[in-house]
Parts: C-alpha cells; structure tokens; sequence
C-alpha cells in the first residue's frame, strides 16, 4: 500500500517539478496543521521570486482534491489538512495489512558487529549501548524483508589468555569452572592478574603459556577453550536476561581470524599499501592526519611481528564481503572507536576488498553515565555490571507493582517486573540520540509517567483492557471516518506515520526516531482516552473508535517490538 505520506508527496512533487523540476517539496508532518511542505522557500530562492508568490503558483498547480485541503502560511509554507475521506482510507488499509504500511525491502545480506564482550570478564555497562541498539537494528532490518547476520565478535585471544591459563591450572579445572559458572568472570580475571602482577615465576609461566597458545600447543588449546565455553556460556544467560537474539552460534571471536591475518599483511603489502614506521608495517590511508598535521598511520602488524586490532578487523571485514556475501555491514561500537573505523574501511576500499556498492558503516554511540553525570560506575569504582543493573531495576518494578496492586499473585508480578525492566532500560537507551551520551537513572526509567518504556506498556495494557470488555469478538469492518472530536482526529492523523518513521529509523541506523514515534502514538492515546468513551459511545461511533484503539495496540507492539520489547496484556 501507498502511505499518506507518499501520496501527498508524489501529488507535490508533481507540482515542484511544474516551476523547477527536481526541486525538493521538503514534506514533514506538523503540529500546526497534518503536513507542511517547507520547500518553497529553496524554490523561490532558485527562481528569484517572492516565496508567497512561488506559494500560491503551487497551490494552482497542486492536485490534491479530495485528499487534503491547502493553505499559504507564514512566509510561504503550504500547510496541508487532510480530509475525513483520504483519513478514512489509508486507516481502512492499515486495519488489514499486518506490516501496517511497511513496504518489505529488496533483500540483502546485512551483517551486524554487535555486543562484543571479552572472555573472562563479565559483562558490565559499557556493553549495554551496543547490546542494545545492535538488536534493535537487527530486528528492523529483519523486518525489513533483508537476511541479517549478527555477529558476536568476543574477545577471546591474546596475552591476557597467558594468565588466564595458568590460574585455571593453579586452581584445578574443576574448580575453575566451577566459578566461572558461577558468573564471577571478574573475580577470576582480577586474581589471575594480581598474581602476574606480583608473582615473577606465575608471570614468567604465563608468558611461556602465550606462546603455547599461539603455537598451537594441544594441550594449552585444551585450557583455552574451557575458559571461552564457560564465558559464552555466561553471556547467553546476560542475553536471555536481557531478551536480545544474540545466541551462541553467533559467536565469532578474534581467534577466528588468526590464520587469516599473515594473508591480509601479504596482500596488502603485494598492493603496494604497506610502508614501514619504525619497524611496523602500516598503512597511511589519505586524509587522516595527527595533532601535528602528520599523516597517521593504521598500524596492520607491529614491530615484534605480532598482530593488532587492525589486522584483525581487516581479515574480518574481507571474510564478511567474500563470504558471507554482505551488502550492509555496521559495526555497533562506542563513538571513541570513530577513527580507527574510518581508518580500516578507508585501507579496505584502497586495497579492494570493500566495494562501493557495499553499505558498509560504524555505528557509534555515546556513553551511559550515572547521576553524577560521570561515566557509570559501582560503587567499588568497577564498570556497574550489566545483570546487575538489570537485576536492580526488575526489584524496582516489582516494588511499584505490588504499590499499585496489592493482591497481584507474586509469580505473575515478578514476571510483569521483569518485562517492565526490560521495557525501562531498553527504551531509556534507545529513545537518545545514539551519539549523545544519557544518564542513567533508574527511577526515572522505571516510571509508568513521561517518555518511558512503562509508560508505553501501559498505553498498550489499556488497549487490550478495552477489548477484553467486550461481549463478543471484534473484528475490524472497513468504513467511512467521521471526527468529532480534536483528540480522535489527531490520533488518526498520528497512527499514519508508522511506515515513514521505519524508513527513516532502518536508514539512518536510528532507533530513537521510532521510540519518538511511539512515544507521540501513545501520547495521543492518551488524550483520545480521556476524551473519548469507548465501550459507552453510540454504535457507530463505538466501531469507528474501536477501529482506532485496534490501530493503537497494534502499532504499539510492533514498533515496541522492533525495539527488542515484549509488551504484557495486562498491567
């Protein structure tokens, strides 16, 4: 189906092109009137004429009747209303589509770079942003109609895993898995440290393990992967907790790449890129420069021959595009890593193994900080763990519940916290702008008030409250919209723009235009609520409203859904 949106577009820009073909007619929804089209001010520019000139010239070229009613407004904006009968038809169309308007896409192969913890450490806050935005793409990408392939790209080889061997030893393996699977990833890690840090002979055997471990030693191979099958066994039970889609097959770390990466040295060296700076072989891709205007180098293999993160994020981008074929790759990590991303997809498209038809970005967001508006933290001083968090802000949900509804069974409250909690940490990320760090506080986040993820649950929750009362099933019939009341009409005019806000959201890589979105669907609910009975209206009119709030709950779960939110039927 057409949307409104695109329909009132294509009629405009019919009449742009009339004055100055290719001329954007720059059409937004407004809160003055439906939709405003703020291009003639770009047209009048072009033409050196009066942009209420240029205003009125399009209002006798534009064809819209029977779909809005048009205005010349301030300087020269055109102001669009809808009319009853165009509302009347798209809601129809939406009441029996089940994408409610969203186009599915050509399909691609879109590969996803997301959460990326490390073995032997627990998850703790700094994993939150990526774990969660990257589901939320994957999930509108999927939607979308593309094929998508996330990636878990741990952290699994190098000279920490020295240590890391070596205590296991000391400690016995029975023992050793026995505390890693107790989750305490980081009290392992901090003890294998403490002793190579004080220890001389414990560091030495550690550093001989390394190279056991690079050499392809059985035995050391044997100890290496009890540590990383304990660790992804840990992070499946943060990922269920959490409700992302990330599983175990997706796992990927960087020990995949390593017979890979004396390939990407040689064929990069063979394409003429590498150079040599102080004993390490780099590449200088153009236009990156340091503080003193020198061109900065993407160090691929360092002077004791050993190889970087950069090595292995090249094997890793050319494995993804030769084979598993990818049209889209983004790489969901914090925006610090900016540089070095740009860096590896600038050497990776010089030496060909990033074509340019290969949508291929970093997706960077800000950090989460704590209410004293400082990167968060225990209160030991360690990153706050990320169960933890999830834990906290399930007790505070189960404590609002049981304020609210005293005799709720204690079972089916703890599982309504545990949705709600979920609902509060993961709309609380994804409605910020990405790049823009936010403060973490729970009890804002935990709220059934403002722009919350329980706020929005509960909109949903009042929805199906409705059609519960119901003495019959009810199923929508398409009919002809009449508004009455400024709070119904609003509410249609706001459940038109679902398939807009999801093209917007998929290619700007942007989930919070969709929780803004949703947020605004439920405000308008809200207001209709209070305004409007329902179940008390006249017949006719009872149908016309229930068609309304159906769209509500609908468009309420989907979108919610695309964000990684499970919505409960009852609050």
């Amino acid at each position: 189906m057409t949307s409104a949106y695109q329909e009132l577009l294509a009629r405009l820009q019919v009449a742009y092109d009339t004055l100055q073909p290719g001329c954007d007619p720059a059409l937004r929804a407004s809160d003055r009137c439906d939709y405003q089209s703020n291009g003639v001010m770009s047209l009048a520019k072009a033409l050196s004429r009066p942009p209420r000139d240029v205003a009125s010239d399009l209002v006798d070229c534009l064809d819209v009747g029977g779909l809005a009613e048009v205005e010349v407004a301030g300087p020269g904006f055109l102001n669009l209303t809808l009319t009853d009968r165009f509302l009347s038809r798209h809601l129809n169309a939406l009441a029996i589509d089940d994408r409610l308007g969203i186009h599915v896409e050509t399909p691609k192969t879109v590969v996803i770079d997301y959460s990326s913890p490390n073995v032997a450490k627990e998850m703790h806050v700094g994993h939150l942003r990526t774990t969660v935005i990257g589901d939320s793409l994957r999930r509108i990408k999927e939607f979308a109609g593309h094929h998508v392939i996330g990636i878990n790209h741990i952290g699994d080889w190098g000279t920490p895993f020295g240590m890391l061997i070596e205590h296991l030893v000391d400690l016995g393996e029975q023992r050793a898995m026995t505390s890693l699977s107790m989750g305490d990833l980081d009290s392992f890690y901090r003890d294998a440290r403490s002793k190579f840090d004080s220890d001389s002979l414990f560091a030495e055997r550690s550093r001989q393990r390394v190279v056991l471990l690079q050499s392809g030693d059985a035995g050391t191979l044997r100890l290496w992967g009890i540590l990383v099958e304990q660790s992804i066994t840990y992070f499946d039970e943060v990922y269920r907790k959490l409700d992302v889609k990330l599983s175990s097959a997706e796992v990927i770390g960087e020990s995949f790449y390593n017979d890979r990466l004396a390939g990407v040295v040689a064929d990069l060296d063979s394409a003429g890129l590498l150079q040599d700076s102080e004993g390490a072989k780099c590449v200088f891709p153009p236009g990156f420069i340091n503080r003193e205007g020198e061109p900065l180098p993407l160090i691929v293999q360092k002077r004791d021959e050993g190889f970087g993160y950069a090595a292995t994020d090249l094997a890793s981008l050319r494995y993804r595009v030769t084979e598993l074929g990818a049209d889209e790759m983004y790489y969901v990590v914090g925006a610090t890593q900016s540089q070095h991303f740009d860096m590896v997809f600038a050497t990776a498209r010089l030496a060909g193994w990033l074509p340019d038809d290969v949508r291929c970005e970093h997706v960077g967001f800000g950090n989460v900080l704590g209410l004293d508006r400082k990167i968060m933290k225990s209160r030991s001083g360690e990153p706050a763990k990320l169960v933890s968090l999830l834990d906290e802000a399930i007790e505070r949900s189960d404590r609002s519940l049981a304020e609210r509804d005293a005799e709720m069974n204690a079972d089916s409250r703890r599982q309504l916290a545990t949705l709600i909690a979920r609902a509060a940490i993961k709309y609380a990320d994804l409605s910020t702008e990405r790049k823009k760090d936010y403060v973490f506080d729970l009890d804002r986040m935990v709220a059934f008030e403002g722009d919350t993820g329980p706020y929005l649950a509960y909109a949903y929750a009042r929805v199906r409250s409705i059609f519960r009362k119901l003495d019959e099933p009810w199923t929508p019939i398409s009919r002809e919209f009449h508004f009455e009341i400024a709070a119904e009409r609003e509410l249609a005019t706001g459940l038109l723009g679902l398939s807009e806000v999801f093209e917007l959201a998929s290619d700007q890589l942007a989930p919070n235009k969709l929780c803004n979105y949703l947020f605004d669907v439920a405000q308008r609910f809200t207001s209709f609520y209070e305004q409007c009975p329902v179940l008390s209206a006249p017949l006719d009119q009872r149908d016309q409203r229930l068609m309304l709030c159906d769209l509500v709950g609908r468009t309420l779960e989907l979108g919610l859904s695309l964000l990684g939110i499970e919505v409960p039927e009852r609050m």
